[in-house]
């Protein structure tokens, strides 16, 4: 524990106290520099107080934690001109510097130095400078513990205090500024525009006055019309505009009644608006870490939409009126409801009614209705209405799809464009795929190869698993919630067992049409075809996460997983579903070896539900793991997507990854990623924890209990499962820098775990107790990253999972627990001796 003195503050606190109070609060920023004075100008050169220092009376205390007295200015062109060699503004392992620093300390006024050394800490530095500088600090004293911190407690408090606050948005007279810029909007038109529903006549005349007294914004406030059309949607494509959302009345300073926008998180990057599915992920980690309220006005914006615009839309953007996104409002709003003050219980309960409320119209007239509801099956599909080329795309998206057909024509791509979009040219084929394509983006993922050229006739997994989860929220609710007391829009009662009906009658057909027996998954169905696809999709373990499945059946998608686990991950579909890639057939973002948070996060939840929470521990720290391994390795990052067959997030795929453009440090994280790493970190156990913190393999970690879910599938499974793990492995390989893999995973030796540990047991002997031990609660001491000389070592050999034959486990050894199964891992270990 650190010393309790006057100034003293936590050193891991989040930098907006850490940077304005105690030693660095502005007022005690001259006394802190040294005792006897601030340094003068000739003590500065590159903050590192080189120059010639008298030799103080005082000592370096052994036993005190290190604080660095640093010159923020200096220290931070320095850094930069010695360690990021490729010029990004980033400290990673793909730059060449000598990866260490002198830095003085504060307790002997810069004279005796310490090294600071290896990526993690100086790309750490690097941040804390960035930081300080932001709250204008010239002078800082540094806790060495800010550096070589835990890198899961630095991530999970970055995420807590900074990323969500960067990503928060207000639709009123102080948020227009920055919601309104719009990264996709390629018109000619980039004047800010505000589009109002037509009957929120007081949401107008509001945003009329902001225009007024803001007149610099140059803000144009458009009425929508009350029936929205596609062809209305496509005429307003060249005036692109955000749409109005949730706002309430509230008094400003001087009396007045005026409006705040109810406020929500945005997922980042030039996505700079309220998505649809992200929204829902997003929230989940806003609740995970205490920010229910925001999580509150994510529910009530959605109900907005449904009210005013028809549905939750892709985006509040004028240019995604026609299309919605998977639907989760009811799962989100039980969530926020169950963490509701119980005090206020009435109050609650009418909240609850009226999210409820806006879910079941959007169940009947969106998801079950035409185009999207298939009158035979009876079961749903991604099916928008829309008209003409999606207008935020890059220009040059569809241009290989377009030239074909402005070549007929003896037209440019632009002169083709604009005509086929206007009407002045008919071509049913580009209707079709344009149909499709809008579909894919209904679906949320744009783009894949299980969706190409056929999303729109697919009754698919995933969104069929939603509405289940639908019905039968609204009949727990009812039962459990509401006193059997709900009604819809029109006044119609609602009852559980009606509810609890509809929910019967979609697994039935669920289990006729997209469960597939010989396969132990299940499939999207082609409504046209009339016929099962083929492309084996991680969705399908959407079905646990809704309860769909049966206990047999949720059994046997867990002898699947072969099909999807990986090192980092679930992939979000097989190598083998998504075919040969060529130059002609590039990669897509949402096939492997892609790995993205939704998909995680559904499995964890949906193994917790059948009660295989060792499964749901193991897929979730494989993540993590990825997460955190290009959060040390890479300057902070936290991007969007995932190699998670490769572990990297520089992937060459359409899109590239949002949340990677930064400089010094990340303040953004990306929306539903950072989500899944405070969220997953519910399903690990302190020991899985402690290991994530030292970067410790997964496959090494679960080896044991890995070779006991081998041991359940047959003999053809085993050799299949090895087959596709190779071949995946080397897929992959292809497309990340020509097979070279070395610049985004950095090796961790054993030696290394052990001396990166502070509070490691210091023999091997008591190794398993250290990883096993059943105490709850973790300290500030856990797992802390210290520097370690930069020499040489064996990377640590990962044992393959399908790699080579497994060895035969005995009849007794098979009926272990998983979980025995887990804590066994740990052997695998080997721990060196340390010196006494």
């Amino acid at each position: 524990m650190f010393e309790n003195r006057r100034g003293s503050i936590e050193p891991t606190a989040p930098a907006s106290t850490y940077y304005t109070t105690g030693r660095n609060s502005p007022r005690n920023r001259a006394s802190t520099n040294t005792r006897s004075g601030s340094i003068s100008a000739g003590r500065r050169h590159n903050g590192l107080n080189n120059g010639t220092i008298p030799r103080r009376a005082s000592y370096e205390d052994k036993g005190k934690h290190r604080r660095f007295l640093i010159d923020v200015e200096s220290t931070l062109a320095h850094i930069l001109e010695q360690e990021d060699t490729d010029g990004d503004f980033q400290i990673t392992i793909n730059d060449l510097g000598p990866k260490t620093l002198s830095l003085g300390t504060a307790d002997s006024g810069g004279y005796k130095r310490f090294q600071i050394r290896g990526n993690y800490m100086l790309s750490n530095l690097l941040q804390e400078l960035a930081m300080a500088k932001d709250f204008g600090r010239k002078y800082v004293v540094l806790d060495e513990d800010r550096l070589n911190e835990n890198p899961v407690n630095r991530l999970s408090r970055m995420i807590h205090h900074i990323f969500w606050n960067g990503l928060t948005r207000c639709i009123d007279g102080d948020g227009l500024e920055v919601i309104c810029s719009d990264p996709k909007n390629r018109s000619n038109d980039v004047a800010p525009r505000i589009y109002v529903p037509y009957d929120e006549h007081e949401i107008y005349d509001y945003y009329q006055n902001v225009a007024k007294e803001k007149s610099h914004l140059n803000l144009d406030v458009q009425y929508l019309p009350k029936d929205i059309t596609p062809e209305y949607v496509k005429s307003i494509n060249d005036k692109p505009g955000i749409l109005a959302l949730a706002m309430n009345k509230v008094k400003d300073k001087n009396g007045n009644t005026t409006f705040k926008g109810v406020p929500f998180v945005v997922p980042g990057g030039r996505f700079n608006e309220m998505y649809g599915w992200d929204s829902y992920f997003e929230s989940l980690g806003l609740m995970a870490d205490g920010y229910i309220d925001l999580a509150r006005g994510m529910a009530e914006n959605f109900a907005y939409e449904i009210k005013h615009y028809g549905k939750i839309l892709n985006a509040n953007r004028s240019y995604y009126l026609s299309r919605s996104q998977p639907p989760f409002l009811t799962d989100l709003a039980i969530k926020i409801y169950e963490k509701l003050n119980p005090a206020t219980e009435e109050e609650n309960k009418a909240w609850l009614r009226e999210i409820l409320k806006s879910a079941i119209k959007e169940y009947h007239t969106v998801w079950m209705s035409e185009p999207r509801l298939d009158k035979k099956t009876m079961l749903s599909r991604y099916r928008p209405e829309g008209l003409g080329i999606p207008p935020e795309t890059e220009a040059s998206h569809f241009d290989h799809i377009i030239n074909k057909f402005a070549q007929k024509h003896g037209l440019t791509i632009p002169e083709f464009n604009e005509k086929y979009n206007d009407g002045v040219i008919k071509e049913p084929e580009l209707d079709e795929y344009f149909l499709h394509d809008r579909a894919v983006r209904e679906s949320g993922h744009d783009t894949t190869y299980r969706f190409e050229g056929v999303c729109a006739n697919l009754a698919t997994v995933d969104l069929n698993a939603l509405l289940y989860k639908y019905e039968t929220d609204i009949a727990d609710c009812i039962r459990d919630f509401l006193d059997d007391d709900l009604e819809d829009f029109d006044g119609n009662k609602q009852s559980a067992s009606e509810w609890s009906e509809r929910a019967s009658r979609r697994r039935e057909r669920v289990n006729k049409y997209l469960w597939n027996e010989e396969e132990n998954l299940y499939f999207d169905y082609d409504t046209v075809k009339e016929k099962m696809t083929t492309y084996e999709s991680a969705t399908a373990y959407w079905m646990m996460w809704a309860g769909c499945a049966s206990a047999d059946q949720a059994s046997r998608l867990a002898k699947s997983l072969y099909k999807f686990e990986v090192r980092g991950g679930l992939v979000s579909g097989t190598e083998r579903s998504r075919g040969h890639i060529t130059l002609d057939r590039p990669n897509r973002q949402w096939d492997f070896p892609f790995g993205w948070a939704p998909h995680q996060i559904m499995a964890w939840q949906g193994f917790e539900n059948y009660g295989m929470s060792d499964i749901a521990s193991r897929l979730a720290y494989r993540f993590l793991y990825t997460i955190t391994k290009s959060f040390v390795d890479f300057n902070g990052v936290v991007p969007e997507k995932f190699d998670v067959v490769n572990l990297s997030h520089q992937v060459q795929v359409e899109y590239g990854n949002v949340g990677v453009d930064f400089k010094f440090v990340p303040r953004e994280g990306f929306g539903w990623m950072n989500a899944s790493f405070q969220v997953g970190l519910t399903h690990l156990k302190v020991n899985a924890r402690r290991a994530l913190g030292t970067c410790t393999d997964p496959d090494l970690l679960f080896k044991k209990m890995l070779e006991y879910e081998n041991s359940k599938l047959s003999a053809s499974e085993q050799q299949e499962a090895m087959l596709r793990r190779r071949m995946s492995t080397i897929a992959a390989r292809r497309i990340t820098r020509g097979g070279d893999d070395r610049s985004v995973v950095t090796k961790i030796n054993t030696d290394d775990i052990m001396r990166q540990s502070v509070a490691v047991p210091k023999s091997s002997e008591i190794l398993d107790t250290f990883f096993s031990m059943a105490d709850d609660s973790f300290g500030n001491e856990d797992a802390k990253l210290v520097p370690i000389p930069n020499t040489d070592v064996d990377a640590l050999q990962v044992p393959s999972l399908f790699g080579e034959p497994l060895p035969e486990i005995s009849t007794t050894e098979s009926e272990k627990d998983p979980q025995d199964a887990y804590t066994e891992s740990t052997e695998t270990l080997q721990v060196p001796s340390f010196p006494k």
